[in-house]
């Protein structure tokens, strides 16, 4: 695929995009009960596109890819649900009565619910409803699937620039994100795992090693349990530490480093709230380490910039200036990277961001 010539002084990384990536709408998050406003809307995507446009990054549509790679990441299962279940809600009627106009989980079969017994789907949808997600924020409406099947193959289509040594770094413009789905599993605003996808992806190509950098605020907790005992992929992460009271809570310390073929292959770095550019990029740094003893012949960095200063979603005050620093000490690495959206929910400052992150790991 020809990449569209770009000014000398522009940035030096192809992005990836799918405009269906715009069609999931969530409009809210159940929290605590209470029906607040989404923070994963369409804007970021839009915001993050025209501020690599403005940097002169050449931006270009991703292509179709088969489910092949897609089905190493997640079960068969919760691929069908995210496809049905959001008609099978509408034909329910259940957005006219109770008047839920988007898919949200009441019931969620816990170990606790099942008692031992084998797990049953249901009938009724508002029951299936909790099948696979595990929490009330991730809501599925008329276009999820297809913008969360689009953001996969944005991560796909970056990864053939990469394996195709047409760039050495590629970026995908992924949304929704990805690194809190797991492989039965989706919540915390990510319904499929791109990062995850493009890691497989790169195996695939040919790849012996391949590492996995989450940059993202919050521990990417569907990323580790893909890979958790796997020997042929890293999975390295810094974010605010989950027993000061964050998301994910229950998993992201830094006691968790692999088990089985995948004992010491992951790193949590985890974070007290206020850290800012110094401990932060510290922990990056020894996750760079990390990387380099494992032996990685490829790299995905899931970038999420929710760790700045201004973003509301956590407390680790990270500057402009840590984010481009940070892509400065992974592109040092060496390797062939792709790079894939996760969180950032600041509108104001989320393309710059990215922009500087990207232009460091570009060198």
């Amino acid at each position: 695929m020809d990449l569209p010539r770009s000014p000398a002084s522009s940035l030096q990384t192809p992005v990836v995009w799918s405009p269906d990536c715009l069609r999931h709408e969530p409009l809210a998050e159940i929290w605590l009960g209470v029906r607040t406003p989404g923070t994963e809307v369409a804007t970021r995507a839009t915001t993050i596109r025209s501020a690599l446009l403005a940097a002169g990054a050449s931006v270009i549509d991703a292509t179709a890819h088969d489910d092949t790679v897609l089905t190493r990441v997640h079960d068969v299962g919760v691929l069908e649900h995210l496809r049905t279940i959001y008609p099978a809600w509408v034909e329910a009627g259940l957005d006219v009565d109770p008047g839920q106009d988007r898919v949200v989980p009441y019931l969620f079969p816990t170990a606790g619910l099942l008692g031992g017994l084998p797990l049953r789907e249901p009938v009724a949808a508002h029951a299936r409803a909790g099948l696979y997600c595990y929490d009330t924020m991730t809501l599925v409406g008329p276009g999820t699937w297809e913008a969360a099947r689009g953001a996969v193959d944005a991560a796909l289509t970056a990864v053939d620039l990469v394996v195709g040594a047409q760039s050495r770094v590629a970026y995908a413009l992924c949304r929704p994100p990805g690194h809190h789905a797991g492989r039965d599993s989706f919540g915390g605003s990510c319904y499929l795992n791109n990062a995850a996808v493009a890691a497989e992806g790169l195996l695939a190509a040919g790849h012996v090693r391949v590492a996995v950098v989450d940059i993202d605020a919050h521990h990417g907790n569907g990323t580790q349990s893909l890979f958790y005992d796997r020997a042929d992929i890293f999975y390295g992460s810094l974010h605010v530490d989950p027993g000061a009271g964050w998301f994910p809570h229950y998993v992201g310390f830094a006691d968790e480093t692999g088990a089985g073929s995948g004992a010491g292959r992951t790193r949590n770095e985890p974070l007290a709230p206020g850290s800012g550019d110094g401990p932060w990029l510290a922990a990056l740094d020894r996750i760079a380490g990390a990387v380099s003893l494992f032996g990685a012949t490829a790299m995905v960095v899931s970038l999420g910039v929710d760790a700045a200063a201004d973003d509301p979603e956590s407390p680790l005050l990270v500057t402009t200036t840590g984010y481009h620093e940070a892509g400065l000490r992974l592109g040092a690495l060496g390797l062939p990277t792709v790079a894939v959206q996760e969180g950032g929910y600041h509108l104001d400052t989320i393309g710059e961001l990215v922009v500087a992150t990207l232009a460091g790991l570009c060198g």
